[in-house]
Order: C-alpha cells, then structure tokens, then sequence
C-alpha cells in the first residue's frame, strides 16, 4: 500500500461493488448501506462492476484476507491500485456482511442502532474520512441472541393494515440487526399469512417460537375447533401440526423450540384432570418433547433445538420430572421483572432460582424480560424501572452459571425500550457492561447537548419507581396504576367490598377490601412526590435542549415520567374516593374519582402527544395497559357515584352546595332544573370543599 496515502475519502456518489449476485440478506443490507449513504453525502451511490472503479467493496472472505473462520465474522481491509483507494467489506458469511456492512454505517457514517426508533438526527457531511485501520470483529458473547417482540399490540395498531406489513417489520429487524442479534421471535399468534416470519428469514434471522406455539405450529384448538386439545387423546392431530410447521420452516435457519403447554399458554392440566402429579406431567412433556425433537431430526439436516423452561415447565425440571435430550439448549427464564427466579403465579411467589445447577450439563441460555404483560404491575409503555446495575447483575451472573449458549430479550414494541434494548445488546456482543461507561455513550449516540442532564435523568429514573414489595425488582411499571385500579372499581360496583378482593393479595395482602385500597394508598403517596419531583427536573432540563434533543427526551424520558405520574395520581385519587364513599360522603367521592379520571386523562393525553409525525397512531392499540379503558372505568364509578344523593334530577348536590342561599328558597324549576355535566360539577365542588374544608 502507498504509505503516502492513509485514509479513504469518500464523497458525493460513492461507487460499491457488489463482488457477487447478493443473496436476499446482503440484498437487503446492501439497500441499507446505499440508504445511509445517501442520507449522509446527499448522493445515492453508483453500483459498479468493475473492482477497479469502486471505493467500497462488499464480498465473501477469501484465504488471503486472514479473515476469522467462524459464523458471522467479518473484517475490513484496505487496498490501493493505481493511486485510487478501496475499502473492502468482508464477510465470512452472509450474515458477516450484513454486520460488516451495518458496524460500517454505525462507525463511519454515524447511524445508531435505534436511529430509527429514537428519532436520531443524522448529520449531513461534505465527505467522510476513513483511516486505514484494518478491523476484525470480536465474537459475540452469545450464539443465538436476539429479540421476542412479544406485547407487539402497537405494531399491530401503528398502520392500517393487519397483520403488519414490511412497513412496520422492516425497522425492528434492521435494528435488530445492526445490535448483532441473529434471532428473532416476530410477534405472538399474528395471522401465519403474515409477512414477518418470512421477512425476518429474508434479513438473515433465524426465527424462533413462543413457548406457548412450539415448533411455530398453529394452535390446537384453531385448527381443530370443537376437539379436545389432549395430545393423549388426539396424538395424530397434534403431530399433523407439527409435521406441517416443519415442512413450512425445514429450509430457514430456525431454532427449534420443543414444548408442551395448554392452550392459550396456560398448563395443559388446567383442562386435563388426569395430569394431577409431577410424575405424570413431566412424563407427559417429556414424551411430547422427544417426539417433536424425532419429527425434527428425520427432517431437517442439523436442527438446534431449545426448550423454554418457563413458568410450571421449570419447576418440573429443576425436581427431576422433565428429560430432555442432550443436545437441546435449555432456555432459562427471568420472572418478568429481570431476577432469576420463577414468576409469580397470581398470588403465589416462590422465587425459585431459575439458573443451571453446577452439575447440569449441555448449552444453557436465557429468555429475559425489559418489558412484560401480567396484569399486575409490569411495565409495558413504559422503560424497564429497575437500574442497569441490576440489570447488568443479572445477565452476568446468568452467563457465569453457562447460560450464554442463547439469550432472548422480551423487546416489546421497541419504541419505549431502546435504552434497555442497547443494554442488552452490549451485553450479548462483549458479556460485560460498565454501566456509567455505556450510559454516557448512549446518550451521546442521540443527544447532542446537555448530555450530563440527561444521562442523570437516565440515572435517576429508577429511583422514583415504587416500591411495591421486599424484592429488588418489585418495582412498579405502568400496569400497576390501572389494572388493580379497575380490579378495585368492579369489586367496588358489584358491590363486593363487604369482602376482600383476592386478586389483590400479591401487592397488598389478604386484608379487608378497605385495607386493600389503603394499602395502595400509603404505596402511591411517595410515589407521587418521587415522579413529581423527577419530572420538574425533566422539565428544567427540556427548557436547555434544542428543539431535535428536546422532541427526543420528550419521547425518550418525559413521556415515561408522565405515564408514571398521572398513573400515581390517577390511582391515589381513585383510593381517595373509595375512602370518602365508605363513609357516605358520596358529594366527595364524586369529586375524588373526578380528580382520578383526570389525572388519567392526562397519561392518555401523554399517549396522543407521543404520536408526532412517522409515530401517527403508534399507540392506538393500546390494549394492554389500556389507559383509555382505565379512563372509561373512572367515568362508569363517578357517575355511579353521583347516583347516591344527586339523583334522579342531578341537580341536588348543586342546590345543597353551590346555589346562592338566597336562591334556594325562591327559585323557579322551570328555570333552573338544567343539570351540570359530571365534569362541571366537580370542579364547582372541588372549589366549594377546598374553602369549606369539608372533605376528609
């Protein structure tokens, strides 16, 4: 090489040789590549043929380029012929290139994995100067690494079109991509005519299986409506399934999940009495399991296989029940809340570890949740509430103990995740973290001021969440304002409070009902001064920012704050009125729930606001968490509520408490009988009880 020349200059429309016919994973990286560029220099660039002609060259490895030998490697190497220089993008496999290709738009033209779904503003350049610094890319920590975008509710919500279409799969699997994962789970029960198994095996992904579907299969009962989903008594059908999922996946790169569990990802003894025992259920799942691992094996040449074992399934393993063949990777679970440990059960929490033993042998991985769906207080619109150090505790520790084969990550729509995502993906690529370290880098990837603000925004996040329990991770995540509040207001309506409310126990005991919504009372007063006094910091720092930085820590930190905080305030306000209407004082629990909706509201509002530009209806299926039906079940109880005095004319409250004196006494029906709306006579009333100081 001429020691004379020492960088590549590339500018306006950069010629790329493409040294082969592209298979449809370089295919589709190549169109990323000639995307960034065009973005970056303002020119799209020139496909060539000639090697001579190019500035970036993309191909498969070859002896002499010293390239790693080993899946997914990739290396840069530069050359020189005749005074013109190149840079060659090497790939081992197709998947090399396609890492080599993206870690080259991340390192030299400065796009960021969630470019996409942070909003990054990409910076315009004359041209880019690259240094003659030939690379070779580390091995990953973990083999199979990637996502399950699992709660995908406001993908399927976002566009018009159901299932989703490339439109909206296309960004999840680019980023996916550009964290180097390799694996994906696209989606949960999405129609098998959907586009996003067969576009996630186009990218490149090995795609895999919900627990609850195994070998991809269609569900029992959908396929056979009306037959006993009883593989004891309907083998063949099951097995018909199975033989149809492999012929469907037997030439895409899949790693097979083998598992037994009910319909509607439930137990299968909950429909099947005669599974009463351990013995007899993980005989059971043993039995299935080694048939679907036999199905597999006769056809499909070096299947991976992995087994979940997740909830019941991990249990029954860790007590001898379950046998599985040796070369199946066993996939270990978090509890939805990032500690090893079993997951609670509805009310049961035994916190059993859910990591290898010393003496398991075999390939160990991990399934681990940033956000999860469980009706109690798991975060789902919101960023995960625990700390990256505990985080970080987790994953290393599980990697320590030989879970390091595999690691699935619960992504959920991505949008709301992607600092705990990029935690992840630092995790699985190098194993370790230095959590200060790669909160700096993070924010300086999309921020381009005030970074030491928002990494202490970042920092301080977790430190507000509520407390819920004595476990590090019982921290509450947006599910906890309105689940158990709409638990509480149908207890309530159908007049069920003379008794305790069982769903309740897991958060505040077996108690009487009343003690039950204190109990969330005296857990969501700190929680209220913590989010208030995170969100005036937010606040302070968005008056810094310019208008990009300002528009992203909106989307990427005030809006979780603010989901928060009007949850907190929402649910308060809801046990307030509950209190009030215990003792009769039915005018000032009309005016508590009326304080609880709209606190509510404003966490929907927050949902809207969220929904700028290309995130049009983003959270339109918000079906989850479900902050607009929390809103609609407030509404139902104050109008309930209004019932006890102020009915059936509604127009008492007002003449008890806001009417002129002198008016009482000598006004005329036909005049003054026009009842307020709900939300005008709380106001009235709040005004009225604050001077008078008559509420509780």
């Amino acid at each position: 090489m001429n020691q004379t020349i020492s960088q590549l200059k590339l500018k306006g429309a950069v010629p790329v040789q493409l040294a082969a016919k592209p298979s449809s994973p370089i295919e589709h990286a190549l169109n990323i590549l000639m995307r960034d560029l065009e973005t970056v220099l303002g020119e799209k660039p020139n496909l060539v043929t000639d090697s001579g002609s190019a500035e970036l060259i993309i191909r498969l490895s070859e002896e002499q380029d010293d390239c790693p030998q080993r899946p997914e490697a990739f290396c840069y190497r530069f050359h020189l012929d005749e005074d013109a220089a190149c840079m060659s993008i090497i790939g081992y496999d197709d998947l090399g290139i396609v890492y080599g290709i993206l870690e080259f738009s991340r390192i030299y033209l400065g796009i960021q994995p969630f470019w996409f779904w942070a909003d990054q503003a990409i910076v315009r350049r004359s041209e880019i100067v690259i240094p003659y610094e030939e690379y070779e890319a580390p091995e990953a920590k973990v083999r199979y690494r990637g996502w399950f975008v699992n709660d995908e509710v406001c993908l399927i919500g976002w566009k018009e079109p159901y299932p989703p279409t490339r439109e909206v799969w296309e960004p999840v699997f680019e980023a996916l991509l550009r964290c180097g994962g390799n694996m994906v789970i696209p989606g949960t029960d999405l129609p098998r005519d959907g586009i996003h198994y067969k576009l996630a095996a186009e990218m490149g992904l090995w795609v895999t299986h919900h627990h609850a579907e195994p070998l991809g299969a269609e569900m029992f009962l959908r396929a056979f409506p009306g037959r006993t989903a009883s593989y004891q008594q309907e083998p063949e059908l099951f097995e018909s399934l199975w033989q149809e999922a492999i012929e469907e996946q037997k030439d895409m790169n899949v790693l097979w999940v083998l598992s037994f569990r009910g319909q509607g990802d439930a137990p299968f003894w909950m429909n099947d009495p005669y599974f009463d025992t351990s013995e007899t259920r993980g005989a059971m799942i043993s039995k299935v399991i080694k048939r679907q691992y036999d199905m597999i094996s006769s056809a499909v040449s070096n299947p991976v296989f992995c087994a979940a074992l997740y909830g019941e399934i991990s249990e029954l393993y860790k007590g001898g029940y379950i046998e599985l063949p040796e070369d199946v990777i066993k996939i270990w679970a978090d509890n939805g809340y990032g500690k090893m440990v079993s997951r609670r059960h509805n009310n049961q929490n035994f916190r059993i570890n859910a990591l290898p033993a010393a003496d398991d042998g075999g390939k160990h991985g991990v399934y681990y949740h940033i956000t999860f769906h469980d009706l109690q207080a798991s975060n789902h619109l919101t960023l995960y509430p625990g700390s990256a150090g505990f985080l970080k505790q987790e994953i290393e520790s599980a990697f320590t103990s030989g879970a390091h084969e595999y690691l699935l990550v619960n992504s959920g729509n991505i949008r709301p995740h992607v600092y705990s995502l990029d935690m992840m993906r630092e995790l699985w690529n190098t194993g370790e973290m230095n959590v200060e370290q790669h909160l700096e880098q993070f924010v300086s990837s999309y921020y381009t001021s005030h970074k030491d603000e928002i990494v202490e925004l970042y920092r301080s996040y977790t430190e507000a969440a509520i407390q819920y329990g004595p476990h590090a991770d019982d921290l509450a995540g947006d599910e906890y304002y309105h689940h158990p509040a709409r638990q509480i207001i149908g207890h309530w309506l159908q007049g069920k409070d003379g008794e305790p409310d069982p769903r309740l126990n897991w958060a505040v005991g077996d108690a009487p009902f009343l003690d039950q919504v204190k109990g969330f009372e005296e857990q969501l007063v700190p929680g209220i001064q913590k989010w208030t006094n995170w969100l005036k910091r937010c606040n302070k720092v968005l008056t810094m920012l310019e208008p990009g930085d300002r528009r992203r820590a909106i989307d990427q930190l005030r809006y979780h704050g603010e989901l928060h905080l009007s949850g907190c305030e929402g649910f308060y306000w809801l046990c307030r009125s509950y209190r009030e209407f215990n003792e009769k004082r039915y005018p000032q629990a009309f005016v508590f729930a009326s304080e609880s909706m709209w606190s509510y509201r404003r966490g929907l509002a927050a949902l809207r606001e969220s929904e700028h530009g290309k995130w049009e209806r983003f959270y339109e299926a918000d079906w989850l968490t479900n902050i607009l039906s929390t809103v609609q079940n407030v509404d139902t109880l104050r109008r309930f509520i209004r019932m006890h005095g102020d009915s059936p004319d509604f127009f008492l409250w007002y003449k008890e408490y806001l009417m002129p004196e002198t008016e009482k006494y000598i006004y005329l029906e036909n005049t003054h009988r026009n009842p307020l709306s709900d939300d005008e006579l709380a106001q009235l009333l709040k005004q009225y009880f604050a001077n008078n100081h008559t509420s509780s």
